[in-house]
């Protein structure tokens, strides 16, 4: 399988994009993840695949709680910051709750969530969230991800 081939036809598939964050040993810890799903409503589960050479999920996966923020269409800038060596949370508006999850301010859509399993999924790894408390902004439109790029509903 030609792997240039296989992400190409990946990227037709429209996705959001998220934010996974926390506070660890007092310090916000986060990255974006646009492989997001919702699994179940009885119980509340959501996944996120994450790859196996991250080096920020084997922090986050630490917290007691873990905010997924769905970012906002706004958030393009805040998606590519959260993915890059710099300091990830610099000028960024969060709150994070008493179990350590991180709220990114102005998002979508937040969920507060506390790790339930991983799963091995060949290069990357499936972390199953159980979902403690939601919350929602219908008028704010997501950010998608589609084609390699960032897009906006219209």
């Amino acid at each position: 399988m030609d792997a240039s081939a296989l992400r190409a036809a990946f990227a037709r598939f429209p996705s959001g994009v998220t934010a996974l964050s926390a506070l660890v040993d007092r310090e916000p810890e986060g990255m974006a993840v646009s492989s997001f799903i919702s699994v179940s409503l009885a119980p509340p589960l959501i996944a996120v695949s994450i790859q196996l050479t991250s080096r920020t999920w084997p922090v986050l996966r630490r917290s007691a709680g873990i905010g997924v923020s769905v970012l906002a269409a706004h958030h393009d800038g805040l998606s590519r910051q959260l993915s890059g060596p710099s300091d990830r949370f610099a000028d960024v508006d969060w709150h994070a709750t008493d179990s350590g999850a991180i709220r990114i301010g102005g998002a979508a859509a937040w969920f507060d969530c506390a790790l339930e399993e991983e799963l091995p999924a060949g290069d990357h790894q499936i972390a199953v969230l159980t979902v403690k408390h939601v919350e929602h902004r219908p008028d704010v439109p997501p950010l998608v991800f589609h084609g390699s790029a960032f897009r906006r509903l219209v």
